[in-house]
């Protein structure tokens, strides 16, 4: 991958966002892969080339969806160019409602290293700009510390509670409403 900003949508300090690519399978799955522990029993990212392909492309192909490859920049601890997470903007809806369902995650040799909040902060930037959009929601099980605080150490508000909102490893999972408004309009 080569060292140069330009290759993404948008840079802060240590991280950028770039779009997801096809190309991107063996890295995604293998880090996907080192991250089990870490991503359960909340998120299940894609761990084969076959369901990446799958994945990556509804990202890619699908208007009512975006996806965000989060791609460390800066040198420290040598991880420059490695994938460090995603983010991606689900549900999209244009016309009166400009809104999208947010989905994110780090994986294990970036978790705890702030650049997930970095990667947010980039995201919301992009998403209140070039996309559009005028508010993003994240749905979070209740249990999940982390990902509770990344949203709302970056603004986010708790809305509301909604029981078994998603089929999630087998069975139908509360979930706490976060969202975030464009605050320039």
């Amino acid at each position: 991958m080569p060292d140069g900003l330009d290759q993404f949508l948008a840079a802060g300090p240590r991280v950028g966002l770039r779009p997801f690519s096809l190309d991107d399978a063996e890295e995604f799955t293998a880090r996907a892969e080192e991250s089990v522990a870490l991503h359960r029993p909340w998120l299940f990212p894609p761990r084969t080339a076959e369901h990446y392909a799958a994945y990556a492309g509804a990202l890619i192909e699908e208007p009512a969806r975006a996806g965000f490859l989060v791609c460390e920049h800066g040198r420290e601890h040598g991880e420059a160019g490695r994938i460090a997470g995603f983010l991606t903007v689900n549900n999209i809806v244009r016309g009166a409602f400009r809104s999208g369902a947010l989905g994110y995650g780090a994986f294990a040799h970036a978790a705890g290293r702030g650049l997930m909040g970095e990667a947010l902060g980039l995201l919301l930037a992009h998403a209140f700009g070039p996309m559009g959009l005028h508010r993003l929601e994240a749905n979070i099980q209740p249990g999940n510390a982390p990902s509770r605080a990344l949203v709302r150490r970056a603004g986010f508000r708790l809305e509301g509670f909604s029981p078994a909102m998603l089929f999630i490893d087998g069975a139908w999972r509360d979930h706490e409403r976060w969202a975030i408004t464009d605050p320039c309009g």
